[in-house]
């Protein structure tokens, strides 16, 4: 296993994490014991940061988690997370954590699903989330606060100015980075930490492998080890969340490390290349259609609408409300002035995209 530094904490995080979310049911329930296993085994393996949060497996991640750090042989780290916006409900969703996993304290603790700046600021203020956070950390019971956003690049930058985190997780891969690669840059030029999630685009890269079989280096045997070495060759990203749901996943994606090949600026522009000339129904992120003269958050829908393409109806909803805090309903500003499609490098139809997000709900 390969270690980096985590950002300024000084401490060495494996190059690919435990990502808590994809425990496999056996009969509509999970199996506890197979589940600690596989955190278990992950642990030998070298893998020292294992991330879970309330709400994760109907709930029982965070139990999940504590069954299995009481056998753990190597050095771990915890990372959980709050929602919470006021300090009363983070700290309690901190000390929940604390019981459920029996622990003492978090190593990583998360701000987390930051959607906007709005909603950053909402964080911050006077008896808000982060002050909850920062007077846990004095009570040693978090020791390094960070933050887990959807933001963009640009408004990711602009969090990273008030350096108040150590680190933060964001979703990267090789399908969105040109969406989120100022952020990941301003990140580590301030010496945070960086930890990915989604490398697999929530799996919409294996389940659509025929589809995306451009991204396939040369030297990989599948697209999901191109898609994953794509992250690990980042000397930006300090760790990868994976989701591992059987032994079998995990010993393939562990082999992974045992070769990071680099990736350097010329190699990245020109897979962001590859990316629009090859994905001319998909939205590539560029983000030149924001702005819109009628508060459409254009960007974001297109990207829900990629999900929608790709996995369906339900998974593009799930995108719409749950990554991006959004509703059908800010599609429907659209006035059809068509400024955005005059500004888009793939002429997608977004107007008419558009519409067809509005009757989402209907269908």
């Amino acid at each position: 296993m390969i270690y980096k530094e985590y950002g300024k904490t000084k401490k060495l995080v494996s190059a690919i994490g435990f990502g808590g979310m994809r425990f496999e049911k056996e009969n509509g329930r999970y199996n506890i014991d197979k589940c600690v296993e596989l955190l278990a085994e992950a642990n030998k393996l070298g893998i020292n940061y294992f991330d879970t949060a309330p709400g994760y497996n109907d709930d029982q991640g965070e139990y999940i988690f504590g069954e299995a750090f009481k056998n753990m042989t190597k050095e771990f780290y915890v990372s959980t997370k709050s929602i919470a916006k006021s300090g009363l409900e983070l700290r309690k969703d901190l000390e929940r954590s604390l019981r459920r996993m029996n622990v003492d304290k978090i190593n990583f603790f998360h701000i987390w699903c930051v959607l906007n700046m709005d909603d950053y600021k909402s964080r911050i203020v006077k008896n808000g989330a982060y002050e909850a956070a920062l007077k846990a950390k004095e009570e040693g019971l978090i020791e390094h606060i960070v933050i887990s956003t959807h933001c963009h690049g640009d408004e990711i930058a602009s969090i990273i100015e008030d350096n108040l985190f150590d680190g933060i997780t964001i979703g990267y891969n090789i399908l969105n980075f040109p969406y989120r690669k100022n952020g990941l840059k301003a990140a580590y030029e301030s010496g945070w930490g960086v930890a990915t999630m989604n490398p697999l685009d929530g799996g919409i890269i294996p389940l659509n492998a025929n589809y995306f079989e451009f991204i396939k280096s040369d030297n990989d045997k599948s697209v999901v080890e191109t898609a994953l070495r794509f992250n690990l060759s980042h000397k930006e990203i300090t760790t990868v969340l994976v989701g591992f749901s059987n032994l079998e996943q995990l010993y393939e994606n562990v082999r992974y490390c045992n070769e990071i090949r680099t990736i350097d600026e010329s190699r990245l522009q020109a897979i962001e290349k590859k990316l629009s000339k090859t994905l001319n129904e998909l939205c590539t992120g560029c983000r030149y259609c924001e702005k819109c003269p009628q508060g459409v958050e254009i960007p974001k829908l297109m990207i829900a609408y990629n999900q929608k393409m790709l996995k369906g109806l339900e998974q593009g909803l799930v995108c719409l409300r749950l990554d991006w805090g959004l509703s059908t309903e800010n599609a429907s500003l659209c006035t059809g002035c068509g400024v955005c499609e005059n500004k888009c490098t793939q002429h997608l139809p977004i107007i008419e995209r558009l519409k067809d997000i509005q009757n989402w709900v209907n269908n």
